[in-house]
């Protein structure tokens, strides 16, 4: 199994430049906070693997890709549940659209178990995405709640980093200070 390695994005998400881990198989991780990758952890030395991942992300961040073609390494994925539960999300949901909590559960298949109490899977699903190592990519930020916006790590910053990437794609109107592409 190849090591991750990293390199900075630029963004202009609210949270700054993010941290992308990449191997020999695709992206692996996604941090918004930059400055919380290990110092000292291995830097991504392929320049080619390097540019195709910035150029994807400031392609995305312009407002000109609305999909993603990098190959995705699901290795920090945590479990069997939550990798079809991402998977799903990622195969399912489009640019521009959201899903509930709950019905991503539902879509997903993975709470069989908890047919008769969908609140309960619905609260696992939110757990899920605060644990997605590959945010933006597997976009976490289209799953919201039944009577809002719902939640997203990182406390108010990570609020704002959802409402960006939701009025990027067209879910949230553009507010006065919105900063994002035309």
């Amino acid at each position: 199994m190849d090591r991750i390695e990293w390199l900075a994005v630029p963004s202009p998400l609210p949270s700054g430049p993010l941290a992308v881990g990449v191997t020999g198989q695709g992206v692996a991780a996604v941090q918004f906070l930059a400055a919380e990758v290990p110092a000292g952890a291995p830097r991504c030395a392929d320049p080619h693997r390097a540019d195709a991942v910035t150029q994807a992300f400031a392609a995305y961040f312009a407002g000109h890709s609305r999909g993603w073609t990098l190959p995705l390494d699901w290795r920090l994925v945590g479990t069997e549940g939550q990798r079809t539960v991402l998977e799903t999300l990622y195969r399912t949901v489009g640019y521009g659209e959201t899903v509930t909590y709950g019905r991503l559960a539902e879509r997903s298949g993975a709470f069989a178990d908890l047919a008769g109490s969908p609140g309960l899977a619905a609260r696992a699903v939110g757990q899920m995405m605060g644990n997605n190592p590959l945010p933006v990519v597997v976009p976490c930020h289209r799953v919201v709640a039944a009577d809002g916006l719902g939640g997203f790590g990182s406390g108010r910053v990570g609020l704002d980093v959802k409402r960006w990437l939701l009025t990027l794609e067209g879910w949230l109107a553009p507010t006065l200070d919105w900063d994002g592409p035309g």
